[in-house]
């Protein structure tokens, strides 16, 4: 009886981690092999795209964009009832503070400078990079119209984050007329 209950332990904990895996590799790029789709809690997403952001010749992450459908079409991905960004850290140049102050960029970017209706929300985000960042560390922004933004940090959820506002903003970071990296925003669009 023992040995049955261990076995339906590990066969829980092998679904949980398989939430957040992909079923299998779409390509490989800066060494990281990208899934061509994604589960997040019931819903499976495909690859849309996915590139890397450098900066001063350095890969620091792999960006993914997963949606329901693949498309390139901004508005049609703003308005999907459930997307995801991966980001897979490949340098160790980046730390948790460097994190924050990139994505309080990204927020000023995504906004024109009007963060002011979703600074509740981006501070309580900020958090989520309190921690240690290290090379190989895996990112999975889970985006749904009606619940808002659940981070999740190597395949383990760290919260959820209400107010579409804010869910718009953040994938504009990547999406938007002022994109963290062009090159990115392109790849990740499938372009």
């Amino acid at each position: 009886m023992k040995s049955l209950t261990s076995l339906v332990s590990t066969s829980l904990l092998l679904a949980g981690s398989l939430l957040l895996t992909g079923s299998a590799s779409a390509k490989e790029i800066s060494g990281v092999d990208v899934a061509e789709h994604i589960a997040i809690e019931s819903t499976q997403l495909q690859l849309n795209g996915a590139g890397v952001r450098s900066k001063f010749f350095i890969d620091l992450y792999v960006g993914s964009l997963y949606l329901p459908t693949r498309t390139d079409n901004i508005t049609t991905i703003l308005d999907a009832p459930t997307s995801a960004v991966r980001l897979n850290i490949t340098s160790g140049m980046i730390t948790s503070d460097k994190m924050r102050d990139a994505i309080n960029d990204g927020f000023e970017d995504a906004t024109d400078g009007n963060t002011a209706e979703i600074q509740t929300e981006i501070d309580a985000f900020m958090a989520l990079f309190s921690d240690e960042i290290k090379e190989g560390d895996q990112f999975t922004l889970a985006t749904d119209k009606t619940l808002g933004v659940t981070a999740y940090k190597n395949g383990e959820a760290q919260a959820t984050i209400g107010g579409e506002a804010f869910r718009v903003a953040l994938l504009k970071i990547w999406l938007g007329f002022s994109p963290a990296q062009s090159s990115l925003k392109k790849a990740m669009l499938g372009i």
